[in-house]
């Protein structure tokens, strides 16, 4: 699938020596320092642009950046051949020679995926080790821009060339046009709400209102709306994930693993080469999902496993009744030379106030979140279920120590509507389109229900778990929490926190730096606080 933004023949010659692909939708940044394309990737999830035009307006082309400095001069194309030939022989070598898969750590590729679904995007950063994945922002960039007339949504193409494709084409369309129309009058509602005071840059209240804004309206956009993905990763993660994709059922993620391994092939060759399709690792992998997805789903029929009612919200259902225990004894064990054993049996019997002592002992001199906590909180383990938006999910779900899995996107767990939008002249069309979109899912899914899951917009409850310790669950929750993130997810955050200290009241001294509070304007903060780095500059 070609990409949507065109270039010159002159700007392809010099796209040609920074990205393996001018023209498709996948491809790998090279012969780029580390330094820029850090910047590059940071920068691309900020903005409407592609990566190859942003690389050209705002680097390549920009005397600010010094690019040309920085880069250096350009090698040959052969140049370039013969460095990856060398450097293939030589992984190859090593690789056949001791069969370290570690060694596909040490190099690694910044990729860009571009024009893919909402809903294709999370299983690409499903892949959580190995890689660091940034993906295009719903509250900063606006989602309505049409190329060459059309929305920009996956046409599924199975759905496409089926009954269905009217009605799918329509219902994405009219999610589309809805969001586009609420834009302005949400606007002037957040304007007349939250006026601008005289100390606020103007910049940073524009920001902080379109942020509001756009929350908003985010659960009206489909999971079809495409988004553009920055990854970088190392060669095992890259392997894995080319195995993962192309044994998907979903046309599109076929394709995207088809093409990560075309364009992979041609900057880390030796990394990749097991994910070739007719190649047998390849095969082994592809006929033991096959199988085993095969008989889970077969057992699930088998057993007759209802749907079940839940109510929104977040659900402890599994915790370790010793994990007091457990903490306080990985606390002390590196400051004793006794037994896991011994230490256990003395932890077990100490005191709730003892255990308080120590467990602040190891938390009092935290002075913000980014001071990591012990690995020894890693002994207490959580699992908790939650159902809330599609919207809320995208967010939470990239933590990277957590093991966490969703339920098929569905309409059947109802819907979120902001209540700045209840009680407004919005809420009718917002509430009728959602409704509508439900209707043609229904249609869809009784036939087709992996690809159903495209037309439902990110405002309907899906069902996941998140099984997490307790160090990692510190973390979530308070950089989740903090005020400038979306307010859904901020109270998902918040209620994982009070789930877990009202279990564990000895644990609350770990989240010493969750942000309770509620906030109308949470984004102005730090919107401000750019503003005036800005002006300093």
């Amino acid at each position: 699938m070609q990409g949507y933004e065109e270039f010159t023949p002159e700007q392809h010659q010099i796209l040609n020596h920074y990205v393996t692909n001018p023209t498709g939708n996948i491809f790998v940044l090279r012969n780029l320092p580390e330094v820029i394309k850090g910047a590059l990737f940071s920068r691309y999830s900020r903005s409407a642009l592609g990566l190859r035009s942003l690389l050209l307006k705002e680097f390549i082309l920009s005397e600010e950046t010094s690019f040309t400095q920085i880069a250096g001069a350009l090698e040959t194309q052969d140049e370039q051949l013969n460095a990856i030939k060398k450097a293939q022989n030589f992984y190859d070598r090593i690789l056949d020679g001791y069969g370290d898969d570690s060694i596909g750590e040490l190099g690694g590729a910044h990729v860009a995926v571009e024009n893919i679904s909402m809903l294709g995007a999370k299983i690409l950063e499903d892949s959580r080790i190995g890689g660091s994945p940034l993906e295009k922002s719903t509250r900063y960039i606006y989602f309505d821009q049409k190329i060459k007339g059309q929305y920009l949504y996956y046409r599924e193409p199975i759905i496409t060339t089926s009954a269905y494709r009217d009605e799918y084409l329509s219902i994405c369309d009219r999610l589309f046009e809805t969001y586009s129309a609420l834009i302005p009058p949400l606007t002037q509602i957040m304007e007349a709400r939250f006026p601008k005071d005289a100390e606020t840059a103007r910049s940073a209240y524009n920001a902080s209102i379109r942020a509001k804004v756009l929350d908003c309206l985010r659960g009206l956009l489909p999971a079809s709306t495409l988004t553009n993905l920055g990854i970088f990763g190392n060669g095992r993660f890259w392997e894995g994930l080319c195995h993962k994709l192309q044994c998907q059922n979903l046309a599109e993620l076929q394709e995207a693993g088809r093409g990560l391994y075309t364009e992979l092939s041609k900057v880390i060759p030796s990394f990749v080469r097991r994910a070739e399709t007719s190649h047998r690792h390849h095969d082994s992998y592809s006929l033991f999902v096959g199988s085993m997805q095969e008989q889970l789903e077969n057992m699930s029929k088998l057993y007759k496993i209802p749907t079940s009612a839940s109510t929104a919200g977040v659900h402890l259902r599994y915790s370790e009744p010793h994990s007091y225990a457990k903490v306080a004894t990985a606390l002390l064990f590196n400051h004793s030379h006794a037994s896991w054993e011994d230490l256990y049996k003395i932890c077990e019997r100490l005191s709730h106030d003892e255990l308080a002592k120590l467990f602040e002992a190891s938390s009092s001199m935290r002075e913000n979140r980014r001071h990591k906590s012990p690995r020894a909180l890693e002994h207490a383990s959580f699992t908790f279920e939650i159902l809330a938006d599609f919207g809320v999910y995208r967010d939470l779900q990239r933590h990277r120590m957590l093991t966490q899995d969703r339920q098929l996107l569905t309409t059947e767990h109802g819907y979120f509507i902001p209540e700045e939008i209840i009680g407004t002249e919005m809420e009718k069309p917002y509430r009728e389109v959602l409704e509508a979109a439900a209707k043609v899912y229904q249609k869809i899914a009784k036939e087709l229900p992996e690809e159903a899951q495209y037309v439902v917009p990110m405002a309907y409850n899906i069902r996941w778990y998140f099984h997490v310790n307790l160090r990692a669950l510190q973390w979530l929750c308070e950089l989740r929490s903090s005020a400038a993130g979306h307010p859904n997810y901020r109270c998902i955050a918040q209620d994982l926190a009070k789930k877990t200290t009202a279990a564990f009241p000895l644990f609350e001294c770990f989240f010493k730096f969750v942000d309770y509070e509620g906030y109308n304007l949470g984004r102005l903060g730090q919107e401000q606080r750019q503003a005036l780095k800005n002006q300093k500059s």
